[in-house]
């Protein structure tokens, strides 16, 4: 079942940054590196579209991101109207420092006391938008956790006399449209946990790094990768870390397992690690709208099915019902 994840107090937020918007000059949109596109809120694209304002794309934990991968990600969103991308750590100081010149440059035309550059700061939760506040004003203004939406409400800081921020809340969007979406989000822990199972999360994610870095599991774990399958990957940490169930025969314990799996992918013990690429990102929607026409024919074909098999009862009720009484003759037959 697809994950989806939308607190009602993100709604709210969603509004009022569409109103905030119209008096700012550049949005600044954090992503998540490892997984830049599924990090990307749809519902930020359309509103700074629909306000025609630039957007700098920070390209966040850039540290724990396959390099290549990054790479290719830089391309493709600095192919696109209006948007630069870059990639940067938002705990390392020096790079943070230069997002505001970064955003001067897509609004040269702000730059006095008069008329300040106006930056807005948006992203889904927990991709470091407060890591990255603090870094910018140097001084704790936005709380730091490891838990998603801990920001609730929009602030304004100033800079400088010429420049300054405001922060906004993480939002999600209303429907997660690609499954795979989800899970990459929630390996990365930008969805609620209430909303997930850990054990799925983590299955989903071993699967993955099954294809992609089996050599980063063995590296991490010190177990082979060949015959197993991503439940396998789970048992096989389970037993490496001793997570097995008391009593139980040394049955391994996947919830404890599945967390310490998930711990090592978001704290980057397991190597810089990207979750899709532009190229899989393809294949990934190719697929995804392959399944979507097969699953509207199936329903349009079960339809169909039961239109029909209503026809025959239809027939049965007119057959059985009375039949119409004759025509009298008019007056000239009668005559």
């Amino acid at each position: 079942m697809p994950i989806q994840w939308f607190p009602g107090h993100m709604r709210t937020a969603h509004k009022k940054a569409g109103e905030t918007m119209s008096d700012i000059d550049v949005i600044i949109e954090v992503l998540d590196a490892r997984h830049p596109e599924a990090s990307s809120n749809p519902m930020i694209t359309s509103l700074r579209k629909l306000h025609q304002r630039p957007c700098l794309k920070l390209l966040n934990k850039a540290d724990l991101a396959d390099p290549d991968a990054t790479r290719a990600w830089l391309d493709h969103f600095n192919r696109q109207k209006g948007v630069t991308a870059v990639a940067i750590s938002c705990k390392k100081a020096g790079e943070v420092a230069k997002v505001p010149a970064l955003c001067q440059k897509l609004a040269p035309h702000r730059d006095d006391n008069f008329k300040p550059l106006r930056m807005m700061i948006m992203g889904i939760p927990n991709v470091g938008k407060s890591t990255f506040m603090n870094a910018l004003v140097k001084r704790k203004v936005a709380k730091v956790g490891d838990e998603p939406a801990v920001t609730k409400s929009q602030q304004r800081f100033d800079i400088s006399p010429r420049q300054y921020i405001v922060d906004t809340p993480g939002l999600m969007w209303p429907k997660i449209d690609h499954e795979s979406d989800g899970w990459m989000l929630a390996a990365s822990h930008a969805i609620g946990r209430n909303a997930v199972i850990d054990e799925e999360v983590a299955t989903f994610l071993a699967g993955l790094l099954l294809v992609r870095y089996p050599e980063r599991l063995t590296a991490r774990y010190g177990f082979k990768t060949e015959g197993l399958d991503a439940a396998g990957v789970i048992e096989a940490v389970a037993k490496r870390r001793g997570c097995l169930l008391k009593g139980r025969g040394g049955e391994p314990d996947f919830e404890r397992a599945s967390l310490i799996f998930l711990q090592d992918y978001r704290d980057g013990a397991l190597g810089r690690i990207s979750l899709e690429t532009p190229e899989t990102r393809a294949v990934m929607i190719a697929e995804d709208e392959i399944k979507a026409a097969a699953k509207a024919a199936a329903l349009a074909e079960k339809a169909a099915k039961a239109a029909k098999a209503k026809m025959p009862d239809r027939d049965k009720r007119l057959s059985s019902s009375p039949s119409s009484p004759p025509t009298a003759p008019d007056d000239e037959e009668a005559a």
